[in-house]
């Protein structure tokens, strides 16, 4: 068993070596960071900043790098101050959130930033999750059931 996890981890390490390699060739992107789950799955976290849009991305070493990511999270810079979540695309339950929010965090502490977000019917379905997720992220969470609808706060305090 130990011989065989040794291998699953060094074929992990050769693909993020050359993953890592892949992603900053492309225009725009740059590695941000190299982070593990809890689930003790490695990943590689990249930064794209386009105009008024930014993305941490994901992208984990258990398979060979296509040119796309396996979680992202897009924010928009309202104005030099606020950051907005526009949306959280990829698996859930696999730590990737986390990670990329904290970059988010980072990044919006370090330009004294607040981020807020919406939650929208389409986050209905599975609303109880991704309160939960903000909530354990620090943020303050607004919800009308009426509206189905709500929003998203962090202040960095």
């Amino acid at each position: 068993m130990e011989i065989r996890e040794a291998n699953e981890t060094e074929l992990q390490l050769l693909r993020m070596q050359q993953q890592v390699k892949d992603i900053a060739r492309e225009k725009h992107k740059e590695v941000i960071g190299i982070e593990q789950t809890a689930g003790e799955e490695w990943v590689i976290v990249s930064k794209k900043e386009e105009g008024s849009t930014l993305q941490f991305m994901i992208n984990d070493c258990t398979s060979p790098y296509r040119g796309s990511w396996d979680f992202a999270l897009q924010v928009e810079y309202k104005d030099s101050h606020h950051l907005f979540i526009g949306d959280i695309k990829g698996e859930p339950c696999r730590g990737f959130g986390s990670i990329c929010m904290e970059y988010l965090k980072e990044t919006a502490w370090s330009n004294n930033c607040k981020i807020t977000g919406d939650l929208a019917k389409r986050d209905w379905g599975h609303l109880d999750r991704l309160t939960h997720f903000y909530k354990k992220h620090s943020f303050s969470v607004f919800v009308d059931e009426t509206e189905k609808a709500g929003q998203v706060y962090w202040t960095g305090m």
